[in-house]
């Protein structure tokens, strides 16, 4: 009987190191199954109030005791969501050093990354893709009433208001360069949030390629790290219902109806190409992933409703790499690593609404756009959308560089700046929907179960 030769002690290490980090996140949350219907409860109730006390709702109190009070009731969802920010960086840190830890293998992270950034742009270029075609057939530009298109642009002029701030003119080596963080404090500072994943991914690297011995404590501070904000999230999420029917309260009581009437078809086409684009997950889901798309709009429900609610995908991404590991039961050292990337780079939501914003503005203005153009449109939403800030209002930004580039009046983003919060909130939900999508994805392309390696790589 042929006895296998006895592994070296440094190996038994490195296995037992692997094994213990490909583990689940850690922590309580309190996302039972009554948790979303509280939630949910929360969003409606607070859109009925707001709506009640909005200037343009039913208007039950006067105007400027309204907005008095919409800033006190999103008070608890201010808190809420500075709770998951204060937690957001270290969790990114020490869940990409510990997932890519746990794999062991450089050739393992190797395989997963040549998957997955190709995925991340084709389903981007899918999302551009439906922007643009909804918005060309549709044509929302022609159907908005020119006084109103004057009144805006008026209003706009008359305040003194400058347009929204541009993207650092770079080019596309200079953007290249600069995703590599030469001052990580700098980046934790301003949370460029693409900085911190690529700081995270090298050091995750340095863990793999050095000696157990020499990283156990070091790994050891990234669990507490891990821990420590799982906890704080835990915290936050017990007010969560409160929060999302303070912040829907106090978004619905400043919009009202008028300025969404005043941009319906607008609005509804965008909404209709989000909602398409939702579709498409579901698909994928179905026919790539080979997983129920009822069971995984059942395992994120929560993180939707949340992402929905607080328009930021990295508020809520500790909530998604959660739902991710316990409920969609994906590898910890896959959700580690796509879903952070993820918050950074897959912006499907919003590069299909910045598109589609762009093509409605030029159907306003007249700007006929040749084929040529059009490509360069959807290549250019393709590059702003890679590295935007997961937080909320950043995407009118971006679209004020794409707008820049294609000759359209920056003031025209007046006109759609009224109801460009409640199109966030919903293109948000999109983009960590995709994130999840991903994931599953990942979790099949890389042999579902992910089995530590035999063998470590020791230092050379």
């Amino acid at each position: 009987m042929h006895t296998p030769p006895p592994t070296a002690p440094h190996e038994q290490d490195a296995n037992k190191h692997a094994s213990d980090l490909a583990r689940p996140l850690s922590g309580d949350l309190p996302t039972g199954n009554k948790m979303w219907i509280y939630i949910l409860l929360g969003m409606v109730l607070g859109i009925a109030t707001g709506l009640s006390l909005s200037p343009s709702g039913l208007g039950l109190v006067e105007s400027s005791v309204a907005l008095s009070i919409a800033p006190w009731v999103a008070l608890p969802g201010t808190v809420f969501i500075r709770l998951l920010q204060m937690v957001v960086v270290p969790l990114v840190l020490c869940s990409i050093i510990l997932g890519i830890a746990s794999t062991g293998s450089l050739t393992y992270l190797r395989r997963m990354g040549l998957r997955i950034l190709p995925y991340f742009v084709a389903t981007t270029i899918i999302a551009i893709s439906i922007g643009m075609v909804l918005t060309s057939v549709v044509k929302p530009g022609f159907m908005i009433d020119r006084q109103v298109v004057e009144k805006a642009l008026a209003d706009h002029e008359a305040s003194g208001a400058t347009a929204p701030q541009t993207l650092t003119n770079l080019t596309i080596p200079q953007r290249i360069a600069n995703i590599i963080p030469s001052n990580p404090a700098r980046a934790q500072l301003e949370r460029d949030m693409l900085q911190i994943v690529i700081l995270a991914i090298f050091i995750g690297i340095c863990v793999i390629t050095l000696p157990p011995q020499s990283t156990k404590g070091f790994i050891d501070l990234c669990s507490f790290g891990q821990l420590a904000s799982m906890k704080i999230i835990g915290w936050a999420m017990a007010i969560a219902p409160i929060a999302v029917f303070g912040l829907l309260c106090d978004i619905t009581i400043r919009v009202g109806f008028d300025i969404i009437a005043s941009v319906a078809a607008y609005f509804l086409t965008v909404l209709g190409g989000l909602f398409v684009m939702g579709l498409v997950y579901l698909l994928i889901i179905y026919c790539v992933a080979r997983r129920s798309p009822f069971d995984f709009l059942k395992a994120v429900r929560e993180v939707q409703i949340l992402a929905f609610s607080t328009s930021s995908s990295a508020a809520v991404m500790p909530l998604s790499l959660y739902a991710a590991e316990h409920k969609l039961k994906i590898e910890p050292q896959i959700s580690r690593f796509v879903i952070p990337l993820g918050a950074t780079i897959n912006m499907d939501g919003t590069a299909l609404y910045q598109a589609a914003a762009a093509l409605f503005l030029c159907q306003i203005f007249g700007i006929e756009l040749s084929q040529t153009a059009m490509v360069l449109l959807l290549l250019t939403t393709v590059g702003a959308s890679i590295g935007t800030p997961a937080m909320p209002g950043v995407g009118i930004v971006v679209l004020a560089t794409i707008l820049a580039g294609i000759g359209v009046p920056l003031a025209g983003i007046a006109l759609i700046l009224g109801v460009d919060r409640l199109l966030d909130m919903v293109r948000t939900t999109i983009n960590v929907t995709g994130d999840l999508t991903a994931t599953c994805v990942m979790d099949r392309w890389m042999g579902g179960t992910f089995k530590a390696p035999e063998t470590a790589q020791s230092p050379s």
